[in-house]
């Protein structure tokens, strides 16, 4: 019988040793949200100049730097790739030190097991268990298919992170499967903080909470638009309601606390909340904790389609920062400047057309304010240059503003225009009207 104890005692190795398992030219895998690791980012970065051309992937990292990038402003030694951006990346690629990743979520794992290769996988997990266990289920998105990839598998303990409860095998990795630990300190999990909401994402959320039916299943993207309508939802009348969700966040947690999280009405996994990565306060991790009501699955089977449509009354609630008249929509970049990513927004936006009773919403505020101070319309006659389009025409379903909610599932372009242009800011309707009239979407017997 293996002695669990004298295996891990003897993969243990200091964040330095560790890092020496880096070659020259290796593919570096990071991992997402909060499984970032810490100790040995710090400790590679290290060894800037000692090596070259080393790449490395992560995603969503919230932490408050990445040590090889900023030991390495001039990219001599390591060069970052983001599978999805936020706030932190995003200033990274304004400053050319991170490259994004162009990816639909689901297929995340695929990509890994076959078409790009890992050399070196850094995880982040729990403190080993009595059978000899880590749980790595706060980010379980590809995490099996990068172990299945890398040359060598390095674990990255930290006493802080919870035991994500799941199917037992993709949200857990036990130490034979690893080729060294590096123990963790009590260091605090990355937290998500959501601004005070504007007096505009109150009104898109009112709109879209009144659409919403006793029973349905929840899914909500990052931003603070969906946290918005979280935390409405915890506060209506509705009741019975489940999770199925890419992002466990703290509107699950509020929805909860307000005793509406039943899951008693899904399809699948009834009874379960079901997600692939979580971020947000340290409420949502103590909440993840040991709690068998909550399980944690890779993203190739949280955001199948199929999956996602497999319950009924499936309602998404995800942002966007741009939308034209004929119904596409621009999630993840301003032009050329890459905001985000696509992430799993078609997924569920796709799942829930496909879902009896189901509903997907793109929300955004009606107007911006630019850098010089313009207020300008989100809702655009054709896509600005380079925006990216992360939703197709093809895939239109709810689009909600501060001033309602439209559905275009099935409708002409004469008829996309109207309902898009009644949801546009006053200001910007009548030049709306004239855009698409040119663009011959608009019919002479709409208001002219």
């Amino acid at each position: 019988m293996t002695d669990i104890g004298k295996e891990y005692r003897d993969k243990l190795r200091s964040p330095d040793d560790v890092a020496k398992a880096v070659k020259s030219g290796d593919w570096v895998d990071y991992g997402m949200g909060p499984n970032f690791p810490e100790l040995l980012d710090s400790a590679l970065a290290k060894r800037k100049g000692e090596l070259k051309d080393v790449k490395i992937r992560g995603g969503l990292v919230v932490a408050p730097r990445i040590e090889v990038v900023e030991s390495d402003r001039l990219r001599e030694t390591f060069t970052y790739n983001s599978w999805h951006f936020g706030a932190y990346e995003r200033k990274l690629h304004d400053a050319n030190l991170c490259n994004y990743i162009p990816m639909t979520f689901r297929y995340l794992p695929h990509f890994y097991r076959n078409h790009i290769p890992v050399d070196v996988a850094f995880l982040t997990g729990s403190v080993m268990d009595e059978k000899g266990y880590f749980s790595v289920g706060l980010t379980n998105a590809a995490t099996r298919a990068i172990m299945q990839k890398a040359r060598i598998v390095i674990m990255e303990e930290n006493e802080n992170y919870p035991a994500a409860r799941g199917d037992g095998f993709e949200n857990t990795v036990h130490i034979s499967e690893v080729d060294m630990v590096v123990r963790g300190e009590h260091r605090p999990l990355p937290e998500l903080a959501n601004k005070e909401p504007t007096r505009e994402e109150k009104e898109i959320a009112k709109h879209i909470v009144g659409l919403i039916e006793n029973g349905s299943i929840l899914q909500f993207g990052i931003g603070g638009l969906p946290d918005v309508v979280g935390t409405m939802i915890a506060d209506s009348d509705l009741k019975d309601l489940g999770c199925h969700t890419e992002m466990l966040g703290d509107a699950y947690v509020k929805i909860h606390r307000a005793g509406k999280l039943s899951n008693h009405t899904k399809n699948r996994h009834r009874g379960k909340s079901i997600w692939t990565i979580a971020l947000g306060s340290r409420d949502v991790y103590e909440w993840i904790d040991e709690n068998d009501d909550i399980w944690s699955y890779p993203v190739d089977y949280v955001n199948a389609t199929e999956v996602i449509a497999a319950n009924d009354k499936m309602v998404c609630v995800n942002s966007a920062l741009e939308a034209d008249l004929y119904g596409q929509v621009c999630a993840e970049s301003v032009g050329t400047r890459n905001i985000s990513g696509s992430g799993g927004q078609l997924d569920f936006l796709t799942g829930a057309f496909l879902s009896d009773g189901g509903k997907g919403f793109i929300c955004l505020t009606s107007t911006y304010r630019s850098t010089d101070g313009e207020v300008k319309s989100r809702i655009v006659p054709t896509m600005s240059e380079g925006n990216i389009v992360t939703d197709p025409r093809s895939q239109a379903f709810y689009l909600v503003t501060e001033y309602g909610a439209v559905n275009l599932a099935g409708l002409s372009t004469w008829e996309r225009a109207e309902k898009i242009v009644s949801i546009a800011h006053p200001s910007f309707r009548d030049e709306l009207i004239r855009a698409a009239d040119r663009q011959k979407i608009w019919r002479r017997s709409n208001r002219t």
